[in-house]
């Protein structure tokens, strides 16, 4: 009996001392990141308010997308990509160590990438900001490599807390992204703690966030039911397209073109300028919360095919150089392929933009959970019922894809499929067996 109460004392006291610990740990790292992020956000405002003065400031795509990949290959080639991916690299395969000079060259070539155009979002910097500050203080304090992947983690939650002003969902979206089928509970309250921290300082800086008061039906309404799970399977497709596209054309260019790394942002660029003049508006270019406000507003002006064209565009931008995020304009395509789904059906727009950004985000970087809270959290608990369901089919339909091939794969989405290659980066997984013991036929013969 003495033995059995002497154990859980020393248990409860490491715990007690482990929770105030990491509460320090966390309001230092939501301060720190929410105030470095919130600084990045607020130069990119400026920059887009002043570039965009100029009706064919677009016209400058290709210099600054040559530029941004310029700085990055010269300066801090860690810094390449959207952000969140090479993020995630570096808490599993280095606890979160990055090189100090990330923070400062993303913001630079985020910054000239995205004011002048460049088809991606805010999140990824301001991620990999998060994670880079994160990882100068875990250095200058001396953490050891568990408590330096937690801190960095910690940097990641009040990242996308800053940008998506979603303190809840930002915080369960950072630890369930790091891997699909399994979430790091043991960096649950930090990450909580950090977020709601970051979200305070955006606030108080007037950061705005993506939200909207949605009218919903009171009442289950079965019909709005089916359509949110036809939707979920169409974004599941539309997922599956969509990364195809984003990996295809960064595979084309870093294999089949092989000319100076920078040139090839020229060559992006000038494909974005040429989209533009063809589509006849600047709706494809740039972070494009403009269009997403007026498809959660159910606007008329939003073309019918905008989320295939947003798609391309994202995909030639960061895939010739340009520095950005993906989870901006995946709430961008999203948004327009719901807006898209309401027409056809004759539905209420405004529920189908809105369910369409959480469900898209759900497929296409695995995170169903922190979808459905960042939809309650933007548009409401009502919101939330229906979204929830096209949230969960849309992150099966997508099967083991992700636009975050760092992701480590878990467990396999359906007991009817055995994975080969559990617990590897999704980059590495190649093949799977259909597990005949588990039917997934309705009746068995």
């Amino acid at each position: 009996m003495r033995d059995a109460i002497k154990k859980d004392l020393v248990e409860e006291s490491i715990l007690l001392a482990s929770t105030f610990k990491w509460i320090i740990y966390a309001i230092l790292a939501g301060a720190v990141v929410g105030t470095s992020v919130d600084i990045f956000l607020k130069l990119l405002l400026m920059g887009e308010t002043l570039i965009s003065r100029w009706h064919y400031y677009f016209l400058l795509v290709p210099f600054a997308l040559f530029l941004s990949s310029y700085i990055v290959l010269k300066l801090a080639p860690d810094a390449s990509g959207h952000g969140t991916e090479k993020v995630i690299e570096a808490v599993h395969k280095r606890f979160g160590r990055i090189d100090m000079k990330v923070a400062p060259v993303k913001l630079l070539a985020s910054l000239i990438t995205l004011s002048f155009g460049g088809s991606a979002g805010e999140e990824g910097p301001s991620v990999q900001i998060g994670a880079g500050v994160a990882s100068s203080l875990a250095s200058l304090f001396r953490m050891n490599d568990i408590d330096r992947k937690r801190f960095v983690i910690c940097g990641i939650s009040a990242g996308f807390s800053a940008v998506f002003g979603t303190p809840i969902g930002a915080a369960i979206l950072a630890i369930e992204v790091l891997y699909i089928g399994r979430i790091s509970y043991d960096v649950l309250l930090p990450s909580l703690i950090a977020s709601y921290v970051s979200y305070s300082i955006s606030e108080f800086m007037g950061i705005s966030h993506i939200s909207s008061t949605i009218t919903v039906p009171l009442h289950l309404d079965f019909n709005l039911l089916f359509n949110m799970i036809v939707l979920g399977i169409l974004l599941g497709f539309l997922a599956i397209v969509f990364i195809k596209a984003l990996h295809g054309v960064e595979s084309f260019f870093r294999c089949r073109v092989n000319i100076y790394r920078p040139l090839k942002g020229l060559i992006g660029g000038s494909s974005l300028v040429l989209i533009t003049f063809i589509t006849g508006t600047h709706d494809y270019i740039g972070i494009g919360k403009d269009v997403i406000h007026k498809a959660l507003a159910g606007s008329n002006d939003i073309g019918i095919l905008a989320f295939l064209i947003k798609a391309l565009t994202v995909s030639i931008t960061l895939g010739t150089g340009g520095s950005g995020g993906i989870l901006t304009p995946i709430f961008y395509i999203g948004a327009t392929a719901g807006y898209s789904w309401g027409h056809l059906v004759q539905g209420n727009i405004e529920i189908y933009s809105a369910v369409g950004i959480v469900a898209f985000l759900a497929a296409a970087v695995n995170t169903p959970l922190a979808a459905i809270i960042m939809a309650i959290e933007m548009f409401g608990l009502n919101l939330g019922v229906y979204a929830s369901i096209a949230c969960a089919v849309s992150y099966i339909i997508v099967g083991h894809r992700s636009a975050l091939p760092s992701q480590i794969l878990a467990i396999s989405k359906t007991p009817s499929i055995d994975l080969d290659d559990i617990d590897c980066e999704l980059s590495q997984h190649k093949t799977f067996t259909v597990n005949k013991k588990v039917p997934f036929k309705f009746f068995n013969s």
